[in-house]
């Protein structure tokens, strides 16, 4: 539909109870962005899905955005994906020309890989063998109640949180620039419109001088 057009109204203001939220349709995808670019920040989300289902319960919140809208997907900007989706909320996505190196446990038949604290350091984004890892623990509450999540984002680190639990860890944040990985520490935020509705109650967001060590050491 293009930059700044929403005739269907995906992105709205509406009352649920006596509180002023952000309601996402979830009917097509799409993206509310920020305009600026930031780095070495901390960002609260209050959000819970709403009644209507267009494909599945699904969102995402999306940092250090770079690029044009398309390059994700074809439809959003080049970005790492704090997951949203319901069953998956807390995994890490590299989307469009993004990479992470994350420590993740492996099963034997190589078919899950699940962020572990003490785990391998491997590499993740396009022309890797993932672009996704999976979360390390699953504390999303049940559909229609709150769900806080905390991103933590420091240099060329972040983190996940879910519910106050730490459920991924990221570190050499970067992107794929002719076949190289090319350090990545600020980009646009993006909220996605991916097939569910959901209402946000809060965003917050922080300038922080570092990620506290008890996050980085759960």
């Amino acid at each position: 539909m293009g930059l700044n057009s929403d005739p269907l109204k995906i992105f709205s203001v509406t009352h649920l109870g006596d509180e002023n939220v952000l309601r996402i349709s979830g009917e097509v995808n799409g993206s509310i962005a920020t305009r600026k670019a930031y780095k070495n920040y901390h960002v609260r989300m209050v959000f819970k899905w709403g009644e209507k289902i267009y494909k599945q319960l699904n969102s995402g919140l999306l940092y250090h955005s770079f690029g044009d809208f398309g390059e994700g997907l074809d439809v959003w900007m080049s970005s790492h994906e704090f997951q949203l989706c319901t069953g998956k909320m807390g995994d890490s996505y590299c989307m469009g020309r993004s990479f992470f190196e994350i420590p993740v446990f492996k099963s034997e038949d190589g078919k899950s890989i699940a962020w572990s604290p003490s785990g391998q350091l491997s590499q993740f984004g396009d022309g890797k063998p993932s672009k996704n890892c999976s979360k390390g623990g699953d504390y999303e509450k049940a559909k229609g109640e709150w769900n806080v999540i905390d991103l933590y984002c420091f240099g060329r680190t972040s983190v996940h949180m879910v519910n106050g639990h730490v459920v991924m860890i990221n570190f050499k944040s970067g992107k794929i620039v002719k076949g190289k990985v090319v350090p990545l520490a600020k980009g646009k935020i993006q909220i996605q419109s991916e097939g569910g509705e959901l209402f946000v109650k809060s965003l917050q967001l922080e300038r922080i001088r570092k990620i506290p060590e008890e996050l980085l050491n759960p």
